[in-house]
């Protein structure tokens, strides 16, 4: 690479995404050099920064630590926080660190359709670090992530097992995309010379139904499975019983609600025009996953 390769930072490097991103620069020839992963964990990261690159620790609750952190980067991946409960305000901090610091572009893994008019419980936190990067001096690209077709693996593994696929997602269609493409798209996107300001949907090639997902795992599983409409209030009431917590029981049934409503209805062909490659379908991911579809291995973990 030349001298002019600009600095690329990955927040959230010891998460899957963020992890995954950075393998995914360095295979594709970015410097080690030109990369700094920041981290609540830098332990986790010892192997990147064998590598050389620059492992930096991350405080989201203490906004001057940010600004140390995010020195010297050019273009920023702001991968969401994983928690519930204070994520906004961290986010926020941030992207004034990530201003203060210099950053000229910050690329954003946000939601589909995080606008007021979703059910979904975390879409504020969403749609509020958008209104702030919208507001900042910086460029920006935000990354709207589908619903994650990983964690479609457990919920067809238990619908496999029971004979039903139970949600209140009812007719309401999903342009679910997995992981490894989010992160193909988010690698590409960082690695891009775009300056200016963009939404990016990023979905999978397809949005599927409930009963087309039953379909799927049928034939996967060699099990009849039958896909059950529930209401919200009767999800909910399952969910409670299981022994979710509440606040996990409404963001799921949020997410139903949201399909139900078609505000994940959403399919684009972004990954294919970053990556070079189609995103993988549901049933080509779902394939690959068939022994623990049928729960011979563990599911994948979805977060």
């Amino acid at each position: 690479m030349t001298q002019t390769q600009p600095t690329l930072l990955v927040t959230g490097a010891s998460g899957h995404l963020g992890r995954r991103v950075i393998e995914l620069l360095l295979e594709a020839g970015i410097q080690p050099s030109a990369i700094i992963a920041t981290t609540r964990t830098p332990e986790k990261l010892a192997d990147f920064e064998a590598q050389d690159v620059h492992v930096r620790h991350a405080n989201y609750d203490q906004a001057e630590t940010l600004v140390e952190a995010f020195k010297g980067a050019e273009r920023l991946l702001l991968i969401s926080l994983d928690v519930l409960d204070g994520r906004l305000p961290r986010q926020l901090n941030a992207v004034k660190a990530a201003e203060a610091a210099g950053v000229k572009h910050v690329l954003y893994t946000s939601l589909t359709n995080p606008d007021p008019s979703t059910p979904i419980t975390l879409a504020p936190d969403h749609w509020g670090t958008e209104n702030a990067l919208r507001a900042s001096g910086m460029g920006w690209t935000f990354l709207r992530n589908n619903v994650y077709a990983d964690g479609l693996v457990q919920t067809l593994a238990q619908a496999a097992q029971l004979g039903g696929l139970y949600n209140a997602v009812g007719d309401g269609k999903i342009g679910y995309v997995t992981r490894e493409d989010c992160a193909r798209a988010a690698a590409a996107a960082l690695a891009a010379d775009f300056n200016g300001q963009r939404v990016l949907d990023i979905t999978g090639p397809a949005a599927v139904t409930q009963a087309e997902l039953a379909q799927i795992a049928s034939e996967i599983s060699g099990k009849t499975i039958t896909y059950v409409p529930l209401t919200p209030d009767v999800l909910k009431q399952n969910l409670s019983g299981a022994g979710l917590p509440q606040p996990i029981v409404e963001l799921l049934a949020s997410f139903d609600e949201a399909g139900a409503l078609g505000k994940l209805d959403v399919v684009s062909n972004t990954v294919e025009t970053l990556t070079g490659r189609k995103p993988t379908s549901v049933a080509e991911f779902l394939a690959t996953q068939r022994e623990a579809v049928l729960g011979q291995v563990p599911a994948p973990e979805a977060g």
